[in-house]
């Protein structure tokens, strides 16, 4: 299809446009990491590493950054295991009612967060009378994380076909011979890239944190949340931000060069 120079003209100033407003902010948030004002007045008067120094020996920051990590890789693991495990059973078997369970796989993600957190909420407290805890702030996140794993290893799967797979099986290879050798080499990068992505989307939530986290626990958003405020707390609020900011971009560019690359050698 053939575009108007006129027509490339505006779609480029349309996506510079937005571009500017999505990417301005931060931009704002990074330099009033090394503003010398403890209240970011703007412009920031001067500029200072302290800020960063304090933020690295911040005990609160240090330990929500730790319970961040640990949230996010368990709930990436978990989903790489289940998000797998489901997309084998809907794609390579029929029965009855599968739309519907792939439609209830898929759900979570489309909700509004705020649903999610008071539904998760209600079945820890209410029906199942489980205290809140860091565990539930895991199985939380599980929950929408899978989506991440599932849709890549579902894709996958049907670019794969099961050719190769039935070869194998003929040849005398066994289910996990097979799954070894030709399924999961085909299946590797897509699955990296959705605990990739499993990782970044646990690591930076909030809304379902907040509704399903115990009294003594606290990640890296919620202490950003309530530290936003607070005197001389600020700037060191926008280091932890520019820090959240890379934690998530890595996985998510490491995940669309896997899927780029893997598209190339096909």
């Amino acid at each position: 299809m053939r575009i108007s120079l006129g027509t490339r003209i505006t779609l480029g100033v349309i996506a510079a446009v937005v571009l500017v407003i999505m990417y301005v902010p931060l931009l704002v948030v990074l330099l009033n990491s090394f503003s010398t004002s403890a209240s970011l007045s703007w412009p920031p008067p001067g500029f200072t590493l302290e800020w960063w120094g304090r933020a690295f020996v911040s005990e609160g920051a240090m330990a929500a950054v730790g319970t961040s990590a640990l949230v996010a890789v368990i709930s990436a693991v978990l989903s790489l295991v289940l998000g797998t495990l489901l997309s084998f059973a809907l794609q390579r078997f029929s029965f009855f009612g599968r739309s519907t369970v792939n439609l209830l796989v898929i759900l979570p993600i489309a909700l509004p967060g705020i649903i999610t957190g008071i539904a998760l909420n209600n079945l820890f407290r209410t029906i199942m009378g489980v205290p809140l805890s860091i565990w539930t702030v895991i199985i939380a996140h599980t929950t929408f994380c899978i989506v991440t794993v599932f849709n890549n290893a579902i894709a996958r799967m049907r670019q794969m076909g099961t050719n190769l797979e039935e070869a194998s099986a003929d040849l005398g290879a066994g289910i996990w011979t097979t799954f070894r050798l030709v399924t999961f080499p085909q299946l590797r990068s897509a699955l990296l890239a959705g605990g990739l992505l499993a990782f970044a989307l646990s690591f930076d939530e909030i809304v379902v944190t907040t509704f399903t986290a115990g009294s003594g626990v606290k990640t890296l958003p919620m202490f950003i949340i309530d530290n936003v405020s607070r005197p001389n707390q600020a700037p060191i609020v926008s280091v932890i931000a520019v820090v959240l900011v890379l934690v998530s971009i890595l996985p998510i560019a490491m995940a669309q060069k896997l899927s780029g690359s893997e598209q190339q050698r096909r």
